[in-house]
């Protein structure tokens, strides 16, 4: 495989990468670094792939290992994700006041996202974020099919949860 190649490989695919590690770590600076980390470990890789490999699939096991070897590191989950500001901005408000009730329910779902345990956060960004099948998820969690779907519907109960609470008491989700 040539130089040339994984140069290809890299144009195409480093943005999705650095948005999927930002979704899961929540900062910038941290999907940076393991972006790089990233590539350096695939291009380390990239002449043992196979010509007809799952390119984008292997690179998303990578960042997955290396976003585990990071909340292993860290040991602290206070992450929020851009991600779910930039989803919940496709729909135009229809003033400031909707504006700032949809950033409000923005922020309060990443907060929630941010505190799920992190597998069950790698498989909801997986599945809600970047389209994967609960089979490829499974694959880079090391679990299996029903177990990535499990994650990803306990994620989506916790969520749901947490939004109820809120809106049953206003004041208490706002402390």
């Amino acid at each position: 495989m040539s130089q040339d190649r994984f140069d290809d490989l890299v144009t195409v695919h480093h943005g999705e990468v650095f948005r999927y590690l930002l979704r899961v770590t929540g900062r910038g600076a941290d999907a940076d670094d393991l972006s790089q980390e990233v590539f350096l470990r695939a291009f380390k890789a990239f002449g043992a792939l196979a010509e007809d490999a799952n390119v984008r699939g292997w690179l998303l096991t990578i960042a997955t290992n290396q976003a585990r070897n990071h909340f292993r590191s860290e040991g602290r989950r206070k992450r929020s994700y851009e991600a779910v500001a930039d989803a919940g901005s496709r729909e135009s408000p229809r003033g400031p006041q909707d504006e700032n009730v949809r950033r409000e329910e923005r922020e309060q779902v990443a907060a929630v996202i941010a505190t799920l345990p992190s597998r069950q956060r790698l498989a909801f960004t997986l599945r809600k974020f970047h389209d994967l099948e609960y089979r490829d998820i499974g694959e880079m969690l090391k679990c299996s099919k029903d177990t990535a779907r499990a994650h990803v519907f306990q994620a989506f109960r916790k969520i749901r949860r947490a939004v109820s609470r809120s809106e049953k008491n206003p004041a208490e989700a706002r402390r």
